[in-house]
């Protein structure tokens, strides 16, 4: 649906850090979601002299708000037109901005994580005698870890917040006309001014592939086509309880060090790729009418991304990964502290472990891949990265 209005801004928010041997980048948007970001990567290589595989970029995949760049072929997402295109311009050129300001601010500091547990998110595959619907299942697969990265400057002073959760930002109903930052937005806010606006909060999505809030909003076109302030209450008050774990999680970090190795790795994986069941049942020639039209190619390209600051891996994929995929990946991986940032420098669509494709779940019924490939694409070679550096 067009937007009307905006009922609160969304933002872009830039985290530049370097050891003097590496540097690297994390950009975080209130947006649906990216294509292909490698334009915008190499162009901040270009102007600002950061590697573009040393680059992440990742939407909060906020319902609520635009999506920037072009579908890869054979993803899944709304093609949009000219202004799809023109806004994409103006977020590359901010992307830009943002992440100049943030290296020309650069101060000595030091890094810390710590770990915390909310329970805002759920498993949202609910099978009904109907069939499997999207709704809300306490008993399935749902990560609640709510990771945080300090940074602070040498007299502890807070300088940046990475925060990692597993869910969708879909508080707010698809029928609303008002911009906002939904759930993300409103933890980013919270977290923002609890620390009188001198802290970055960094919103990235975890492994939410299979994941909603626990309460949503959804409206009937026919009775109301806009949120009312209760659902904005539900959706600030939702974001407290994540802002506050967060908060409480940044205050009880003490191991900080600025003695700090940094290693970043990129790999682009190929995979078997297909027309999604749901798609199809939609219509023959691989469009719909709410302007998805999914290009049949033979292979899908899989972004991978690490970055490792000593024993903390911070992996990124560029997809919506379900909860029993990154369940695999901290299975194997080496060191403990490992979260997963997903649609990181692009979206190609669901990624479903592969016990998955046995049950026709919102995420099966949606993923452009072939069974058999994502689950061992993902985990292997995010730890063979890992091992190797």
């Amino acid at each position: 649906n067009p937007f009307t209005g905006v009922h609160d801004p969304i933002f872009l928010r830039a985290l530049v850090f370097t050891n003097g041997d590496t540097t690297a980048a994390i950009v975080t948007a209130d947006l649906v979601e990216f294509g292909d970001t490698l334009p915008v990567r190499e162009r901040i290589t270009k102007e600002l002299d950061i590697p573009a595989e040393h680059i992440m970029i990742t939407a909060s995949h906020n319902h609520n708000a635009p999506r920037a760049g072009v579908v890869t072929p054979g993803a899944i997402a709304k093609v949009g037109g000219p202004e799809t295109l023109a806004y994409t311009e103006k977020v590359y050129d901010q992307i830009v901005e943002a992440v100049r300001q943030a290296k020309d601010s650069m101060q000595p500091a030091r890094v810390g994580i710590g770990t915390g547990s909310a329970d805002v998110n759920t498993n949202r595959d609910v099978l009904t005698p109907e069939g499997w619907k999207l709704g809300v299942n306490p008993q399935g697969p749902s990560d609640k870890t709510v990771w945080v990265i300090k940074f602070e400057t040498h007299s502890s002073e807070p300088i940046a917040l990475l925060m990692n959760y597993a869910v969708h930002s879909v508080i707010i109903g698809p029928e609303n006309e008002f911009v906002t930052g939904d759930l993300a937005g409103a933890v980013e806010r919270y977290v923002e001014q609890h620390y009188q606006d001198k802290v970055i909060a960094l919103w990235t999505m975890g492994p939410a592939g299979d994941q909603n809030p626990k309460y949503i909003r959804q409206f009937k076109k026919d009775t109301n086509t806009n949120a009312q302030p209760s659902d904005y209450d539900l959706m600030d008050a939702l974001g407290l309880i994540l802002g506050e774990e967060v908060i409480h999680i940044s205050d009880q970090i003490k191991q900080m060090t600025s003695d700090v190795w940094i290693k970043v790795k990129e790999r682009v994986v190929s995979l078997p790729a297909r027309i999604p069941p749901r798609d199809l049942m939609r219509n023959a020639h691989h469009s719909n009418g709410n302007g998805i039209k999914i290009q049949k190619v033979e292979k899908l390209d899989l972004r991978l991304g690490l970055i490792l600051f000593n024993h903390i891996a911070i992996t990124s994929v560029s997809g919506e990964v379900n909860t029993k995929i990154y369940q695999h990946l901290k299975k194997e991986s080496p060191l403990t502290n490992t979260l997963m940032v997903t649609l990181s420098n692009d979206r190609i669509g669901y990624l479903v472990d592969d016990a998955g494709y046995d049950n026709p779940t919102h995420g099966t019924m949606g993923t452009p891949i072939q069974r058999g490939y994502a689950e061992d694409a993902i985990v292997h070679n995010l730890i063979d990265m890992i091992n190797n550096v």
